[in-house]
């Protein structure tokens, strides 16, 4: 599994209708997203496990998909930030 960030984009008009389709996939689906609609962004996230980026963007209104992203997300470990440093630092 991989955790993707999820980031669903829409505009006002289409707030209601996005929000009312994610409570369509249930209560548990709408407690996984944060939303900036009630300060002006009207854009959906949520970060979750998924197989590949199209399960992932499942979680997103199908109305939606064309315009969401999903986004494969990963730590650093203090080992692979010094290794990174090695190889490009001149």
């Amino acid at each position: 599994m991989v955790k993707y960030l999820v980031e669903s984009p829409h505009t006002e008009e289409e707030c209601p209708k996005a929000v009312d389709e994610v409570l369509a996939m249930g209560t548990d689906v709408l407690k996984q997203y944060d939303f900036g609609c009630m300060a002006g962004e009207h854009t959906g996230w949520v970060i979750l496990d998924a197989e590949n980026e199209s399960e992932a963007l499942e979680v997103v209104p199908s109305f939606l998909r064309s315009k969401a992203r999903a986004i494969a997300l990963n730590k650093f470990t203090p080992e692979q930030i010094k290794k990174y440093h090695e190889e490009h630092d001149d």
